[in-house]
Order: C-alpha cells, then structure tokens, then sequence
C-alpha cells in the first residue's frame, strides 16, 4: 500500500506474452469529450481589462460574498450555513460547483474528473471529521481517537499495486528486482518519516505544522537534494518519492520543496477501528461524494445562496465595502456586488488580473506557478486481465511511466460478473514547465493524448485500446499549486494567509499545494472569521 512500507508482494505476470510477430492495425480511437477547464473565459480575464466584459447594470448589496464554488468556497459557505448564518451568496464560474473534487457520468457509471480519495483525517483534521460524521460515513464521535467508518466507503482491497518490468505485485514500493542494499535504504527512509511523524513535526491541516528552523530550512532544498543528503541513493526510492511528489503536487522530486516532500510521507496520522491505518475513503466518482455533501449542507440550510455560471472580472476594496463585478455569460450582463465581507475562495493566479489596487497581493500571487494535468476517463467493455490471474486493485501503476497509473470506478462496487467500466488515468505534465504544459494541453487534439495514454498503459495492457468503447479527455491547466523549493515558507503564501477586515482567502492554494483537507480547512477557517467579524457566536470546526 502506498502509505504502509514492505507488504506482502505477489509477482504475477502483467500482461500476456506476445502471439506471433505478424502486425496489426490498431483499433479506432473511441469517440469522446474533451473536457476540463474553460480556456475561453480563463483566457479573456487574462487580457487584464474589464472592458472586456459589459459595465455593470446594477448593484446588489450582500452582508457575505463568496468566490469561488471548489472544495474551499464550498466548505466557507458549509460553516457559515452551519452556524445559523444565511445572508450570503456563492458565485461560480462553472456550471457546477465542486471544482477538482467533481465527477462524471458515463454509460459504464459514475466517475472522478480529478480527485479521487481522502486518507482516513486525523484528530487535527476537525472540520473533516464533522463534515464526515453529518454525512454519516464517520460513526460515532468525530473526536475519537479510531472511529468506526461506513464500510461503503472504505477503499475495498486490494488498494494499490505496481507493474514492473512484466510483473505485477501488491503496493506501490518497488520490490521486484530491489537489492538487500535497497531495502535497506527503504528502512533507512521509513525511520526518519517515522521520527518526523512521532514528533508530530508535519501535520494535516499544515498551519499546525511545527515552525523549528531545522524544519523550515527543508524548504531551502528539493526532496530529490534532501534524499541524496542522507546518502539514500537507489534508484526504486527515488522512483516511488518521485511518484508521490507528483501524484500530490503535480511536480517532480527534483523540484519539490523537501518541507513539501516529507509532509506527504509524515503529515497522516489517521486511524480506525474497522480499517488499517493507510486506507482511504473513496467512492465511484472519486470525491465528488464530498462536494455534494457541501453543497447539500449549505443547500438544505440555506436555499438559493448557490450561483453557477458567475465569473468574476474585479475586485476592488474601498472603506465600506468590497465592490465585485460579476460577468454572467450565459445572459451576457454584468452586476456589481457590494459586498460587507468577501472571500475569495478561487484559484490565486487570478488575483493578478481581477484585484484592483493591490499590488502586494498582485505581487504574492505571481510567486506561485499551477500544475497542468491530464486526465483521461476511458470506458471499457469489461476489465483488462493480467496474466497468471494478478488482482485488480483499485489504483493500478506502471513502474517508470510518465503517467500515474490509473483507478478502477467499479473497485468499491465488488461486482461479482464482470462488466463495464471506467479507468481513470491520472498524467501531471511534470517534464515540462508549466507553461508549456498549459500551451500543450491547449495545442494538442484529443486524439494525440489519447495516442499517448493507450500507448503508456499498453505496456500492462495491450488489450486496452480493443476494450476502449468512449475516451473523455480532462484538461487542467492550472490543477494545483506547486511547492517548489523555497515557496511553502518563501513569504508569498503568508500575504493569502493572514486576515483583514473585509477579505479573506480560502482557496487550497493558500496552503501551498492541493489536496482535500487543506481546501476545507481554509474555508473553514475564513469563514470563521467572517462570523468573528460580523459579531455572530458560532462553535469553532478547527480546534
């Protein structure tokens, strides 16, 4: 499993020896959706006018405004909904909320547009834990220790497995063809993340972090440097913490600030009573289970405090109020909100083009660099077969592939006869800046990818593309914030972190690198100080 060390290994054959040397035509590409972000609206709030977008033909006055409909914006509005106050209003771009944390619909089932699991929280991650217990999958009381988990949702077995040179075993550290002198190193690895864990030196939110300057100094350095420092050198551990730095954080260990690194390693300290300690919660469509209890929990609270379809085009801050333009593309209007509170629970990259008189946010926000990611839904008629009878886990991964493997959306179904269903394959664009992987998820057709991602999982299975009846294609231009050396404690996050009297941010990017528990937490957190603010007595979700 990934985050447990040495399982058990069962080495099977990973994909059927060749039958003759005669050439064959390759199958048709599936027909298919390209979907993803909206380059054209991104795209026109890049040219940094609003003139761009029609003069505002109203004024709306709103005690509370959210920006920004993702996991942060959602949580915000979850809190506030949660503790008796209603006078706000959501605005997203999209035409539904949930931003990485959506799903989709295929004739084979539901599954992930991107995120697709959380890892059991630990008792730091409170407002997780709540979220968890109101939607019922977390049993009992929310501040246990070891809580009891709904079993639907727990990540059926086996989790993880890895091919490797024609062999497939359970979990994701290498051991076919690993050294006793490897081994070793994986020992070595495991002792210090245990003593960073037992130190509770790394958490999960990670504002609860400790600050040492022996920590802090991690930042200075890439995970790959801090590796070779501790003269661990072989060549499958740098694989697997390669893997890891770009299945979290969309970048690669050479470029990932070792602070950053070792936090994904160190930071879980989750348990239950009814699962292993590295299980994680998952669901067909990934984790859109989790936005849709957001969104249900500001919903059935508070009704109509929900806008799709909203982009915003420009901030400014006066003395009484925040003013947002608001561009409605499908009605082709503008509003103005006058807003007594704003949080701005969108990506940062933005600030630059939508803030208006604030060039030290303008300034931070330009610090940040977003990684483009790649994600490919491919609906299959049944599921690839491994020879020697190898089990399918619910998340499969190819040893040295550009790619990050690829989940199975029917694994948490345990259905008994085989049938359709969807493989999701997961590419960070790391080997390239990320600008050119922005400009070559724009630049290159759908059927190019798809050419790439059946060649890359050909190698385990090549039967894959005959098995492929639709491919959608997801592009992510700017999927997540990087950590790269020196950002997580640079300076640029801290101007994001900090409160003021009207705005606040709550975007996961303001922790420095995305996953679930971080975006809840921001959101949370400003709107808790939104309530502060407005004098409203609440009960807090982080302490």
């Amino acid at each position: 499993k990934r985050r447990g060390f040495l399982g058990a290994i069962g080495a099977m054959a990973c994909a059927p020896l060749l039958q003759g040397c005669a050439p064959e035509l390759a199958p048709s590409l599936p027909p298919g959706r390209v979907l993803g972000d909206a380059p054209e609206l991104g795209h026109r709030l890049r040219g940094g006018s609003a003139d761009a977008y029609p003069a505002p033909g109203e004024t709306r006055r709103i005690p509370v405004l959210i920006v920004g409909g993702g996991i942060g914006g959602l949580a915000a509005g979850w809190k506030l909904a949660r503790s008796g106050f209603d006078d706000f209003l959501l605005l997203e771009m999209a035409g539904e909320t949930g931003g990485n944390s959506r799903g989709l619909a295929t004739a084979a089932g539901a599954c992930p547009l991107a995120a697709h699991y959380l890892p059991l929280p630990g008792v730091e991650a409170v407002a997780v834990r709540e979220l968890l217990a109101e939607l019922g999958v977390l049993q009992g009381d929310p501040r246990a220790l070891r809580p009891t988990y709904d079993e639907r949702y727990l990540c059926a077995v086996p989790q993880e497995r890895l091919c490797r040179d024609g062999l497939w075993q359970e979990g994701l550290w290498p051991q076919i063809g690993v050294s006793a002198s490897d081994r070793g190193q994986y020992a070595r690895f495991q002792e210090l993340m245990n003593a960073y864990r037992d130190r509770r030196a790394f958490t999960v939110p990670m504002a609860h972090s400790k600050r040492s300057p022996e920590l802090l100094a991690l930042d200075r350095v890439s995970m790959r440097d801090w590796l070779l420092a501790q003269k661990l050198d072989a060549a499958p551990l740098h694989w697997y913490v390669d893997y890891a730095c770009r299945d979290d954080y969309g970048t690669a260990s050479s470029e990932t600030s070792a602070w950053a690194g070792i936090h994904y390693f160190a930071c879980r300290s989750g348990e239950a009573a009814n699962a292993e300690h590295d299980t994680v919660l998952t669901a067909p469509d990934g984790n859109a289970w989790l936005a849709r209890g957001l969104e249900r929990g500001i919903t059935s609270r508070s009704p109509g405090r929900i806008v799709n379809g909203a982009l915003a085009v420009r901030v400014e801050q006066t003395r009484r109020a925040v003013l947002v333009d608001v561009f409605f593309p499908a009605e082709g209007r503008s509003v103005r909100y006058e807003a007594g509170q704003l949080i701005w629970a969108a990506p940062l990259f933005l600030v630059p083009r939508v803030f208006v008189g604030e060039p030290r946010l303008a300034d931070a926000a330009r610090q940040y660099s977003h990684a483009p990611w790649l994600v490919a839904n491919l609906v299959v008629t049944h599921l690839p077969v491994a020879s020697a009878g190898a089990p399918l886990a619910w998340d499969n991964v190819l040893y040295g592939s550009p790619g990050l493997g690829y989940v199975v959306s029917t694994h948490q179904q345990m259905r008994l006869a085989d049938a359709g269903a969807v493989l999701t394959y997961y590419r960070a664009l790391a080997g390239v800046s990320p600008a050119a992987g922005r400009e070559a998820l724009l630049a290159r057709s759908r059927e190019a990818w798809l050419d790439e991602v059946f060649a890359d999982l050909g190698r385990a299975h090549a039967e894959l593309r005959s098995l492929t009846v639709a491919a959608d294609v997801i592009r992510l231009g700017h999927a997540m914030a990087r950590p790269t050396v020196g950002f997580v404690w640079g300076g640029a996050r801290e101007a994001f972190a900090a409160d003021s009297p009207r705005l606040r941010f709550a975007h996961a990017d303001v922790s420095g690198f995305s996953i679930f528990e971080e975006a809840q937490y921001r959101g949370v957190l400003a709107a808790e100080r939104t309530l502060r603010r407005l004098g409203v007595r609440f009960t807090s979700s982080l302490v």
